[in-house]
This record gives structure tokens, C-alpha cells and sequence, in this order.
């Protein structure tokens, strides 16, 4: 009786232990993202630093730097995994009353992570695409004053 009992126990704690361990898949097939990432270009500095704060969130940070000293843009994402939707959630200065944005994963392919919002004024989307594990490219894009405008922003991990 004692053994069957201990049989049990382990295979109820093993099934629950492989079902805490996929809890968070989809934000886990973005660890990648964790570290800093940069690039420089004539019109200035951009850097963006991803650090993990639990099995269920990452949090970023965004500046872009002109003239060496002059913020011109400031922003703090949480990309978190609630349920089975990954949310990204950047909240920018100056934008929204400073109150953050919810952008639901709406497709992912191979290493390509699209997220949407198409009730916000710009951008409606955000994709950010793994080139290699160095590099990578995000992209925001959408009608703004009406017209369809497309940014991307390629990075290096430093």
C-alpha cells in the first residue's frame, strides 16, 4: 500500500512539475532578447537592455541618444506571459498620458515575434526578428496621419 501511495505521489508531482515547466513557453522562445542591445547611427544612439524579473515577465528599457547627451526618447516594456497570450507593454514618455499599451502576440514564425494593437494611434505593430544570435531587427509600422509608415531599427548585442 505504502508503495502504490509513493507511486502516485510521484507521478502527480511529475505531471505537475512538466506542466509548470511549458507554463511560459511562449516567453521562453524569446530568452534571446535578455541582454543589451545598440546601434549607432548619424542621427544618434539607441539602446535597448532586456532583463529577466521572472518566469513569467521581462522587462526593457529603450533611449535613443543625440548629440551624446540629449534623451529624445524613453521607454520601459514589460513583456509578459499571461495565460497562453504574450503581451508586450511599453509605456513611453510623453505618450498615452504616460500610461502603458497592450500589444498581444498576434504570430510568430522562426525567430519572428509580431505583436498588435490596432486600436493605438502609431505604431498598430511591432515585430522583432531574431537575425542571428548577435543581431536582430525591430520594426514598428502602421498608418500614421493616414498614411502607412514603417521604422525599423537594426540592433547589435553588445
Amino acid at each position: 500500500m505504502k508503495k502504490s501511495i509513493l507511486i502516485i505521489a510521484i507521478v502527480v508531482f511529475g505531471s505537475c512539475q512538466n506542466k509548470s515547466d511549458k507554463q511560459f513557453e511562449k516567453l521562453e522562445k524569446m530568452n534571446w532578447l535578455i541582454g543589451q542591445w545598440e546601434n549607432t547611427t548619424p542621427e544618434g544612439y539607441l539602446t535597448e537592455t532586456w532583463t529577466k524579473t521572472n518566469d513569467s515577465t521581462f522587462s526593457g528599457q529603450t533611449y535613443f541618444i543625440i548629440n551624446k547627451k540629449d534623451t529624445v526618447h524613453n521607454e520601459s516594456i514589460v513583456l509578459t506571459q499571461v495565460n497562453d497570450d504574450l503581451i508586450y507593454r511599453p509605456t513611453v514618455k510623453g505618450q498615452n498620458n504616460d500610461e502603458p499599451v497592450d500589444f498581444k502576440l498576434t504570430s510568430e514564425a522562426e525567430n519572428n515575434f509580431t505583436f498588435e494593437n490596432p486600436k493605438h494611434d502609431y505604431p498598430q505593430k511591432i515585430v522583432y526578428k531574431k537575425v542571428n544570435e548577435k543581431s536582430l531587427v525591430a520594426t514598428i509600422s502602421g498608418k500614421q496621419q493616414g498614411k502607412p509608415s514603417t521604422e525599423s531599427y537594426p540592433m547589435q548585442k553588445k
